[in-house]
């Protein structure tokens, strides 16, 4: 407002006739005061008037006296007000009301005295009401006043305004409004606590010459003046670009109050104005709906409807109907008037309804808009008509700018989409705003009109297109058919009088796409695949991960097919397992085809490469690749959610029909895949199997003087190095394969070898520290080939005839006496007869005493039906006791029982009969006088279970040994073919020379039972 406007409506204020000011005072109550009357209570009444003239300034005397002055002595007779009496109490309540007129603000005071009402009573009277002595006191003291004469019990001065002085600015004792405590001040210094006084104040004015003042009525002007304030304030704040909060500015809120003040308005006055004022521009400004709730508690609480007069009564009631069909078309249109991407918005919503909730339960409205429904079954509607409109509306929205059936498939699935989004929000943000107000599911409601709208939509247009599924058109349809499995899942659960959703069994419409669909899935996989296979470099993607780039895409093409199926989950049992079938032919054809296409890839890349190295390293990838297929392969019942089909599709399929197709293709698949990384693990170890077996033909062509430790270590490099390399670059499931490959190969030419050297100690012991090192390093600590997988039949078989060959003669005839002293323990049956025996060993001569005692049941080799029998007593080996010659014992003449009861003693130390193998040989011989002596058999006693041999006490009495007779082997032993082998071998010849003499001697013999 420009400065000479405001001036020139000031002039005209001052110029308009003066209101008569008053002072609206209410005695609300009074606490503590003085018990005046015998019985220690009074009788208390009040005084109250203004008193004019007071000018004096200061704190002069005269003042302090008029402060002491009583109302009846300040204030004229007319203009006194009186309170009524409260009888016998100290703490009285009158809530009386007073308007009081003045003149001028400044030399005026505000007065009120409380007395003590006196009757007229007789001496009995006042006797009776006598408690105590203080009682009698009062007594005495009536007695001396007037009869009748009133009790002062205390008074209040406030003065409205006082001078100004120079040490105390001009001010008031009361404002506007003024609601408190004040005490009782005595006229004397007698009892000066006196108790306190509530009071309420609030100046006020009875005429006001203005042109609304005189046509409208006082709240009528307050609406008014709050429409313009509020309107000012939305506006400055919409300039702002800021949302008002409603609250009033401090000088709005001033200027209301002087108004409500003076005009004397009412609470409830004041609370309706604010509410036809709010209520109206609500409907065309925005600011808060919480606004309206004030002046609605405040209604509630205040009304009756009687204070109003019939055109309030009508304004009032047109106020709510307006309201509320404003609330209900925001209501309606709740998704364009709260959008989310406005914070806000929820919590503006659920204003609006707290708002018309609050509005429909009060008592006014129930009384004036009777003819009203229930405002759930309003807000129901409203919010029926409004989806049905949002949907209509979005319609029009995504209707194509070009027509054609693929440009409507669009727009439809766009629709749906947006359908599925306004689900959405109703579920997580509206319905339950609405629910917890009004206890109205808006989400089942959307969701029962949105989907029967839908469906109809939708069924118009696949009977438009049904006939002619382009591959575009197919994907369109599936996009689509997509979207309506995601609405219809988003559907809560439905009672029987909610009745068949529109979209029961949607799947239906789209069986003709179906075939479509899944060539598309195929067609789409195989050009990934081969693209895929065609860029690739057949290059390990790193240290950790050894397949290449197209193995990684063939994973993403088979999820992808997975991930098909699973968006597909055809609910029909039957039909979902036939498209199943299909799903898995198709994966599994795909592995086979990149199977060729990878190999035919790496034909390609290695056809002009000189390096065998990089041809190698491009065939661990290939294989690689497919091993990381087989894994993949190997998840399709998990991702194909196999176990669930088969629950599905029990009642309608065949036992084991399941089983027998789905698994068959897999295990066809696998079985495939499976041949195929073979071939390649075989192909890459015949590379490395040339290059072992020319490094175990060397190691046994070497010098003599090379060691053998020495002799093996070309052969280990290699296969360190190329192992490693193979490790490298192969994943463990086909490291695993190759080393197993290997190993088998490796044994078989090491076997060949082996045989090869039979003769030859040296290069048995080279090959033998060649399978001690092979076999450490293939079990590589563990991380290779488990011990039962290196443990096989031929290396067992070729570990044993390696520890021969390498052992010299000395050894294997020492071991040959081990084999037979074993053979010996594990005989039981005496066939051939028995010889018993006493050996004992004295440590302090060093001398092995052996009493023979008997033999029984020897077998009879002469003619006439019996035997010769001598025994011959030898320490073996001979090489362990050079020096002492064989023994004899006498000779039998038909005999086959014989009784030698002799005694022989041997010199000789005790380590060498500790050594393995050491034994007393007893060879049973039949003598013959004219020819060679035949043999009845053989027995071995182990030196070293002599008694006294291993300890330093002599022994005591020495048991007898029963041992039964044996015969050598008759199909030869291979530690005496090994010795035979051995030519120049002097030592060795001798021995196998006698071995094989007792072997001929047994030969000649008939084979009794149970010999070997």
């Amino acid at each position: 407002m420009e400065p000479q406007e405001h001036e020139q409506m000031l002039r005209q204020v001052q110029e308009l006739e003066k209101p008569i000011f008053c002072l609206k005072a209410t005695v609300k109550q009074a606490k503590g005061i003085l018990g005046k009357d015998v019985s220690g209570f009074s009788d208390p009444y009040c005084l109250l008037g203004i008193e004019q003239g007071v000018g004096v300034p200061g704190d002069s005397p005269g003042l302090q006296w008029r402060q002491k002055a009583v109302v009846r002595h300040t204030i004229p007779d007319e203009q006194i007000h009186r309170t009524q009496v409260i009888t016998q109490t100290l703490n009285p309540a009158w809530d009386e009301t007073f308007i009081l007129e003045f003149e001028d603000i400044s030399n005026a005071s505000f007065r009120l005295d409380m007395w003590d009402m006196d009757t007229v009573e007789s001496v009995r009277q006042k006797l009776g009401e006598l408690t105590d002595l203080h009682g009698l006191r009062r007594i005495f003291k009536e007695v001396r006043k007037d009869k009748g004469q009133d009790d002062f019990l205390g008074n209040v001065v406030l003065r409205l305004q006082v001078w100004a002085s120079p040490a105390r600015p001009a001010c008031q004792d009361l404002r506007c409004r003024e609601d408190q405590w004040y005490p009782l001040e005595p006229c004397t210094e007698t009892y000066p606590d006196r108790g306190q006084c509530h009071l309420q104040f609030q100046f006020i004015h009875k005429r006001r010459a203005t042109m609304a003042s005189r046509s409208q009525p006082s709240y009528r002007v307050h609406l008014h003046l709050l429409q313009q304030l509020v309107s000012h304030e939305v506006t400055q704040h919409q300039a702002g670009s800021t949302s008002w909060n409603g609250l009033l500015s401090p000088q709005a809120a001033t200027v209301l109050f002087l108004h409500s003040t003076q005009k004397d308005l009412s609470d409830f006055h004041q609370s309706m104005a604010q509410w036809l004022a709010y209520s109206r521009l609500y409907q065309s400004l925005e600011f808060p709906s919480s606004c309206l709730l004030y002046p609605i508690t405040s209604i509630e609480y205040q009304w009756i409807q009687g204070r109003l007069k019939a055109e309030q009564l009508e304004e009032l009631a047109a106020s709510f109907s307006s309201l509320l069909a404003y609330g209900l078309s925001l209501i309606r249109r709740f998704r364009s008037v709260f959008p989310l991407s406005v914070s806000d918005s929820p919590a503006r919503l659920q204003s609006l309804l707290r708002v018309l909730v609050q509005m429909c339960k009060m008592k006014a409205f129930g009384e004036l808009c009777p003819e009203r429904g229930p405002l759930p079954r309003l807000v129901t509607e409203a919010l029926q008509t409004g989806t049905t409109e949002w949907f209509h509306l979005k319609q029009q929205h995504h209707q194509p700018m070009v027509q054609g059936m693929l440009e409507e498939g669009k727009a439809l699935l766009n629709l749906v989409q947006d359908i599925i989004g306004d689900l959405h929000q109703c579920q997580r943000t509206w319905s339950k705003i609405f629910h917890n107000v009004l206890k109205i599911d808006l989400f089942s409601m959307a969701f029962l009109e949105l989907q029967w709208l839908v469906a109809k939509r939708v069924q118009d247009h696949i009977a438009v297109v049904s006939g002619a599924v382009t591959p575009e058109m197919g994907e369109s349809l599936f996009q689509l058919y997509i979207s309506l499995k995601e609405l219809y899942q988003l559907g809560p659960v439905l009672s029987e009088r909610d009745g068949v959703l529109a979209l029961e069994g949607f799947h239906h419409w789209f069986q003709p796409a179906v075939p479509s669909w899944l060539q598309k899935t195929y067609s789409v996989a195989l050009e990934r695949v081969q693209r895929a296979v065609q860029m690739d470099e057949l290059v390990p993607l790193g240290e950790l991960t050894k397949h290449s780039t197209s193995a990684v895409d063939l994973s993403t093409c088979f999820a992808q097919i997975s991930h098909t199926a699973q968006q597909l989950d055809w609910p029909d049992p039957e039909e979902a397992f036939m498209i199943t079938v299909k799903f898995v032919e198709d994966t599994c054809r795909l592995a086979l085809v990149y199977c060729s296409l990878i190999k035919a890839r790496a034909r390609e890349l290695s056809a002009g490469q000189k390096d065998q190295g990089q041809a190698a390293n491009m065939l661990c990838v290939v294989v690689n690749d497919m091993e990381q297929l087989r894994l993949v392969i190997g998840k399709l019942p998990t991702q194909l959610a196999w176990e669930a089909l088969e629950q599905r599709v029990g009642a309608v399929l065949e036992q084991g029909q399941l089983q027998n197709t789905l698994h068959a293709q897999l295990q066809g698949a696998l079985a495939g895949l499976g041949h195929e990384i073979r071939t390649g693990v075989r192909t890459l170890a015949e590379q490395l199997e040339v290059g072992i077996a020319k490094h175990i033909q060397k190691l046994v062509g070497l010098k003599e003087s090379v060691l053998p430790e020495d002799a093996v270590l070309p052969l280990m490099k290699f296969l360190e190095v190329e192992l490693c390399y193979m490790n490298t670059n192969l994943v463990q499931e086909n490291f695993n394969s190759l080393l197993t490959l290997l190993w088998t190969h490796t044994l078989t030419v090491l076997a060949e070898v082996a045989a090869s050297q039979r003769s030859c100690p040296l290069a048995s012991s080279r090959l033998k520290i060649a399978l001690q090192n092979l076999e450490v390093c293939f079990y590589a600590e563990g991380c290779g080939l488990p011990p039962e997988a290196l443990h096989t039949a031929t290396f067992q078989a070729l570990q044993r005839d390696l520890e021969l060959q390498a052992a010299s003669s000395r050894e294997l005839i020492q071991k040959y006496f081990c084999s037979r002293i074993q053979q010996q323990a594990e005989t039981t049956y005496e066939e051939l007869g028995a010889v018993t025996v006493k050996a004992s060993y004295r440590a302090s001569e060093q001398k092995l005493r052996v009493e023979l005692l008997s033999a029984s049941s020897l077998l009879p080799l002469d003619s006439n039906g019996s035997s010769d029998p001598f025994v011959q007593l030898t320490l073996e080996p001979r090489h362990e006791f050079p020096e002492l010659a064989p023994r004899e014992s006498q000779k039998h003449k038909k005999e086959l029982h014989p009784l030698f009861d002799e005694t022989f003693e041997f010199l000789v130390p005790a380590e060498p009969c500790q050594k393995d193998g050491a034994c007393l040989l007893l060879t049973v011989l039949d003598h013959d006088t004219l020819g060679a002596d035949d043999l009845e058999g053989e027995a071995f006693l182990p030196l070293c279970s002599v008694p006294g041999l291993t300890g330093t006490v002599e022994p005591g009495d020495v048991p007898q040994t029963r041992l039964p007779l044996t015969y050598p082997a008759p199909n030869g032993d291979p530690i005496l073919q090994l010795l035979e082998s051995r030519k120049g071998d002097r030592e060795a010849q001798v021995f196998v020379r006698l071995r094989r003499q007792r072997a001929k001697q047994a030969s000649q013999h008939a084979p009794w039972p149970g010999r070997q």
